[in-house]
């Protein structure tokens, strides 16, 4: 069997790369080892996100990208993704004063157009006796602005779904075996419940999440591995304490820590450490969930926590190898091609949730020199997303 593409892993990347391949015209086969989002697409925050705390950093444009695809889903994908009010509370020992998060909401709402979805304002003292039970103790300010919160898995199997719909093939279970390439095309062989198989393809995407390097090294004639770390993200999910939504400073290192409730729980998370080990072993270690505790503690002093009752999940970000911290790094998309002039291995590393449809917008530009002209069948801007049942 030919194929104009070949999509390794069914996370929200590859559902995206498979849905704009498709929608292009292009016939696609999506190779998935388990289940759509198994990976770090269903152990996110559950957030679609215009990624405030990348001001800091001065990614402009991410947050920018990140603000255009929010307003998108919430049309494209209105029962999957809702606006939910987020609240900064700012105290004498923050690390930003009241003004500068007031001039990063403001740069915030600027980057999104100042469309309603951007306001924000900054409560009264009055109000903060409504913020269940929030700590008043040097409480300076709080703020409330607004993001989109999913169900990360679902929202994946949608955008898969939409892949299909458009005329994407999918073989699930299946693992990636190895691939062969020349300069034609990609030999792939793949293993799956009825046995071996090989297709071929123009171009083979590598959307194996925190695989991705073991992957590209069953691919021949061999390719460099990218500098690349994972970076794990730990979570808990405790019974549903609190029904308001917290964007919070860790007393500790000042990382950002969000508090949401989801789906009959409250979330919270995350952590970031380096994660050496194989990916499917990131598991939340004890230090990860005292740390988040911690932060829910020093918070909510008043907060009943029932210790026992406490679920935990872990996901790995492939982010940029360096020696700074995590939180620091940039967060933009990382591509590999095996060769510029006419790819026949992309791999798409890292990214985030908000802006899938955009990574793979990006990498259909990158595959375009290899694959022929087709009739396009749809605008994935357009295309509306169907939860699946």
């Amino acid at each position: 069997m030919k194929y104009d593409i070949v999509v390794i892993g069914a996370g929200i990347q590859g559902a995206g790369v498979a849905q704009a391949a498709a929608a292009a015209g292009y016939s696609v086969l999506v190779v998935e080892k388990t289940a759509p989002a198994a990976g770090t697409s269903s152990k996110s925050s559950k957030l679609i996100h215009g990624g405030l705390r990348y001001l800091e950093s001065a990614q402009f444009g991410l947050v920018r990208e990140s603000l255009r695809e929010r307003a998108l889903l919430l049309k494209l994908a209105p029962e999957l993704v809702k606006l939910k009010p987020l609240h900064i509370p700012v105290y004498e020992d923050s690390t930003r004063s009241p003004l500068t998060i007031r001039a990063g909401l403001s740069l915030y709402a600027v980057l999104a157009g100042l469309d309603k979805d951007s306001l924000f304002r900054q409560l009264s003292k009055e109000e903060w006796g409504d913020l269940a039970g929030l700590r008043q103790e040097k409480l300076s300010a709080v703020f409330r602005y607004h993001e989109a919160q999913t169900d990360d898995a679902a929202l994946t199997r949608a955008v898969l779904q939409s892949a299909v719909l458009l005329g994407a093939d999918l073989m699930m279970p299946a693992r990636f075996v190895a691939a062969e390439r020349n300069g034609q095309c990609c030999k792939v062989d793949i293993e799956t419940e009825r046995g071996h198989e090989s297709v071929s393809c123009r171009v083979l995407v590598n959307c194996a999440g925190p695989w991705a390097r073991e992957v590209l090294s069953q691919i021949v004639p061999a390719l460099p591995l990218p500098g690349v770390e994972l970076v794990q993200g730990s979570h808990l999910l405790l019974p549903p304490l609190l029904d308001q939504y917290f964007y919070l400073e860790a007393p500790t290192d000042r990382r950002a820590v969000f508090v949401l409730p989801w789906e009959g729980h409250l979330l919270v998370g995350t952590t970031e450490k380096i994660h050496e080990d194989a990916p499917e072993k990131a598991v939340c270690s004890s230090a990860e969930r005292e740390y988040l505790l911690n932060t829910l503690r020093h918070y909510f002093p008043q907060l009943m926590i029932p210790t026992e009752q406490i679920e935990t999940f872990a996901g790995l970000r492939v982010l940029p190898k360096s020696d700074k911290r995590a939180f620091s790094r940039p967060r933009e998309v990382m591509f590999a091609v095996d060769d510029e002039a006419r790819p026949r291995v992309l791999s798409v590393m890292g990214g985030k949730l908000t802006t899938y449809r955009a990574t793979a917008e990006q990498a259909m530009q990158r595959l375009m020199p290899s694959l022929p002209t087709k009739e396009r069948r749809a605008d994935t801007a357009l295309v509306s997303l169907i939860p699946v049942h």
